[in-house]
């Protein structure tokens, strides 16, 4: 497993982050048989937020039974109220059994209007100060999906000293013309500002629609082991830190897999996923 600098966190992320929502619609017992495989693959950093079904649970459960004070444990709210946002941020400790959050984020701020809520008077940006302040948060992200969430997150960026930006990318977004200006406006500001760049939907293959659902992703996740290598080669190959995993359980070992051997895949081998059948907007109807 690689590992990389999460910017001014200074923390060594293994390139894959556990997307832990995959754990939060899984048993007690097969939530802990995935964390464990997740840490014997060399992943160090676990993505949760109280949206994730009973994610805070199960993986609560496990950390009060195998204390990991070593692990780096990122939480988010999408509450946009000082109180709200405070209440579930002290709910969310006590489900985890854990003193303090490394990173705490503001969560789904993905268009101006949500930034603007969310770093409002009275609003969740000003709980998650406070508690940083009385060091229950060590550092402050911001996360978002969608076609403006780059945007959003330079202009994030340019209001308030983040940490992290966890944002959307994938190949297919990438050849959008104005997708990509917005997307290298970010990177190159996160250089600049030394933050940590955590990636979503990397190897996200479109929307449901109307298909049935064989897995418990919002987007119908790449499962063939050469397009999801394919697709984890081109995003590891961005100025990234880590990519979130896929909320699967299912999932996890071809995304891990992919991450070890993604050095091995040519640029030509990472464009030909552009040829794969039904890879599109995973944001249609969402």
């Amino acid at each position: 497993m690689e590992y990389r600098r999460l910017g001014k966190t200074e923390h060594a992320s293994s390139v894959i982050a556990f997307g832990t929502y995959a754990i939060g619609t899984v048993s007690q017992d097969e939530a802990d048989q995935a964390i464990e495989y997740a840490l014997s693959r060399g992943i160090n950093h676990f993505d949760v937020a109280p949206t994730y079904a009973e994610a805070e649970l199960r993986l609560g459960s496990y950390l009060k039974r195998h204390p990991r004070p070593d692990l780096f444990i990122g939480c988010k709210t999408n509450q946009r109220g000082k109180r709200e946002a405070s209440e579930e941020l002290h709910r969310t400790l006590e489900r985890l059994g854990r003193d303090k959050f490394d990173l705490y984020q503001l969560h789904a701020v993905g268009t101006k209007a949500d930034l603007d809520r969310a770093m409002g008077p009275d609003s969740a940006m000003e709980a998650i100060q406070e508690a940083r302040d009385e060091g229950l948060v060590t550092h402050i992200g911001i996360t978002g999906h969608g076609w403006d969430s780059p945007a959003t997150h330079t202009e994030a960026l340019r209001q308030f000293d983040f940490s992290t930006v966890m944002t959307s990318c994938n190949l297919f977004m990438a050849q959008d013309p104005a997708f990509i200006a917005s997307w290298r406006e970010l990177l190159a500001l996160c250089q600049y500002k030394d933050v940590g760049i955590h990636l979503l939907k990397a190897t996200a293959r479109a929307a449901w629609g109307e298909r049935e659902r064989s897995h418990q992703t919002w987007y119908e996740p790449f499962t063939d082991p050469a397009d999801v290598r394919r697709a984890v080669a081109w995003a590891l190959n961005q100025p990234v830190s880590t990519l979130c995993s896929a909320g699967d359980v299912d999932l996890l070992p071809a995304i891990i897999d992919a991450a070890v051997s993604y050095l091995t895949v040519s640029e030509q081998e990472q464009l030909s996923l552009l040829e794969v059948p039904a890879y599109g907007d995973i944001f249609v109807g969402a």
